[in-house]
């Protein structure tokens, strides 16, 4: 008879068996699914990071395109608008609607009543220049008119009952020849006394070959036209002579030798004014094959060997060099410098040893050498470049509306200093602009962390924190600008004429640009005619003189009354006059509705 128990014992196991291996089964099987649940999840979570990342480049996208748009078809002056939209009036019945028509009639009326607001066509000058050269021609008559039919040859009236036109003629300029003679002398019957002759004057190149003008012209076309030198050839290969531009460019190398003592006490004279304005724009400078030689122990000249090393090692075919301007506020000198990067060693040479405030933009090489300066040198920040960042921003519209209105007002205020001396200036902006700036203050504390962080209207803010000081500066100096507009309107000299003659062909020829547009800016910001400048003080440098203080711009122009360009000071002062009638408009207009409101 079989054991039962036993036989149900090994059942069990069995059983016990299938049923573990069951459960590992099944576990593999959930650990599977577990898995298979994972990467779906993995997948599920790359998918919405996929998407948020498109979101989010859809968004840039958008704010890109919008910005191409605004850049492409928006008034390129910074002349603020409340809304874009402003100009799009809906006029219905309502009373707002009816309001805003009074308001407008209102304007216009005001518009009219305005001395001078409107930009009126300059009527034609009924007579010519009494410098003019003038000659006199008597018209041919026929014989009809000397004859009668009737009645013979008629009688010739006294000169003072004829009548008389004047017509301008031109003709291009003309070169001539000077030949001069040196006459010999000797003591007759005397051998050992040697022969005596006048003494050469000294010339621009040797032999005396070429007049100051002649330098004059080139210096003026290329500087102050901004003219490539094939272009001058042309110019002068029509007055008779062809010059190679190799010729041009002697001359002009020459010309930087003589004016470099006048340079140096321009810079010398400018470093005088508390307030300079700086500012830079980049240069293609070319480079032989060859690494010329350089003067290690000079900081300018080292750093110029290094960074033609380091392009020579990279094989670039040219460098970005820059040409830095430097602008007195009181003292009327515009003075550039060329070095081969934006290394701080120009601005640093420049302003060693100098005392006041230097206005520019927040790089970092500027403040460097403020700080470097132990005390001497403050640093003043552009307010324009600070606005400019809000009137890029496009991430929050009611935020940078906000912001360009405080910026109007704080240039209203300096609009209507513009006229007034420092102390009055000074004063009315501790009364009117001073408490704006309190109240981006507080408007920064409060509401600036609520901003995302990596927006541009954070970064526009975060650039306002940061240079809170520099930005606030001339808050407390009247004679301070608020911005440094001016200095950066000269780099518009140097891009006229980058793409003109394009780039400098070596260090020595930015240098030689450099000096040219010192001497062509500076006459042109004293409204002098250029090249009666520049000739008479290469005349004057020519024949030994060292009174370089008489050669400065406006102490020149006392002498030379008639090379001053007096219809430029006349349209300056018509501009502003329109400006500030306009501008007067307005200010009564905002004041209307901030009345009733």
């Amino acid at each position: 008879m079989p054991d039962r128990t036993a036989l149900t014992k090994a059942e069990l196991l069995s059983a016990l068996e299938q049923q573990d291996a069951q459960l590992q089964e099944q576990e593999a099987q959930l650990q599977e699914q577990e898995a298979q649940l994972q990467e779906q999840d993995a997948k599920q979570q790359e998918q919405e990071a996929k998407l948020e990342r498109i979101s989010r480049e859809r968004d840039e996208f958008k704010l890109a395109w919008e910005e191409l748009l605004r850049r492409r078809f928006r008034n390129h002056s910074e002349r603020y608008l409340d809304n874009p939209d402003q100009l799009r009036l809906d006029f219905d019945d309502s009373d707002d609607a009816a309001d805003a028509a009074t308001g407008l009639g209102e304007a216009v009326e005001e518009m009219q009543q305005v001395a001078g607001h409107r930009r009126r066509r300059r009527k034609e000058a009924t007579g010519f220049p009494e410098n003019i050269e003038r000659y006199e021609v008597v018209a041919d008559a026929a014989d009809s008119v000397k004859n009668c039919d009737a009645h013979g040859e008629r009688t010739l009236l006294p000169e003072s009952m004829w009548d008389s036109t004047e017509r301008l003629e031109f003709k291009p300029p003309k070169l001539r020849m000077r030949v001069t003679k040196y006459p010999k002398y000797a003591c007759s019957g005397y051998p050992d006394c040697g022969i005596q002759s006048p003494e050469r004057p000294t010339g621009i190149v040797e032999g005396d070959r070429y007049d100051a003008g002649v330098a004059a012209e080139i210096i003026t076309g290329k500087y102050a036209y901004h003219l490539p030198l094939y272009r001058l050839q042309d110019y002068f290969a029509g007055c008779g002579w062809t010059p190679s531009r190799g010729t041009q460019c002697n001359i002009l190398d020459n010309v930087m030798f003589i004016v470099e003592p006048l340079l140096r006490r321009m810079e010398d004279v400018l470093r005088t004014d508390t307030r300079i304005g700086c500012d830079d724009t980049g240069l293609t400078l070319l480079y032989g094959k060859r690494l010329p030689e350089f003067d290690l122990s000079d900081p300018k000249e080292r750093r110029a060997h290094e960074v033609y090393t380091a392009a020579m090692a990279e094989e670039k075919s040219s460098i970005n060099a820059k040409m830095w301007a430097y602008r007195g506020v009181a003292v009327k000198l515009n003075v550039f410098d060329f070095t081969v990067s934006r290394h701080r060693d120009g601005p640093e040479r420049f302003f060693n040893d100098y005392q006041g405030t230097l206005l520019g933009d927040c790089w970092h090489g500027l403040e460097s050498i403020a700080a470097a300066s132990n005390g001497r040198i403050l640093r003043s920040a552009c307010n324009a470049h600070a606005r400019r960042k809000f009137e890029n921003s496009v991430a929050y519209p009611d935020t940078r509306t906000r912001w360009l209105k405080w910026y109007q007002q704080l240039n209203d205020v300096e609009d209507r200093g513009k006229p007034l001396a420092s102390e009055q200036r000074l004063e009315l902006r501790r009364r009117e602009a001073r408490p704006i700036w309190e109240e981006i203050d507080a408007w920064i504390v409060e509401t600036g962390a609520s901003v995302l962080p990596k927006s541009d209207t954070a970064k526009a803010i975060n650039y306002v924190r940061n240079h809170w000081v520099e930005l606030r500066r001339y808050l407390d100096d009247g004679g301070l600008p608020i911005d440094n507009n001016e200095t950066e309107q000269l780099m518009r000299q140097i891009a006229l004429g980058r793409k003109n003659w394009m780039f400098a062909g070596s260090i020595r020829g930015g240098e030689r640009t450099a000096a040219m547009l010192t001497l062509t800016s500076s006459a042109i910001r004293n409204d002098l005619h250029v090249w009666s400048y520049i000739k008479d003080l290469l005349d004057q440098l020519l024949s030994g003189s060292t009174d370089y203080d008489a050669l400065l711009p406006w102490n020149w122009a006392q002498s030379h009354s008639d090379a001053i360009r007096k219809y430029r000071v006349q349209e300056r002062e018509d501009r502003t006059q329109r400006k500030s009638a306009k501008r007067n408009v307005r200010r009564k207009r905002l004041q209307r509705l901030q009345r009733k409101r």
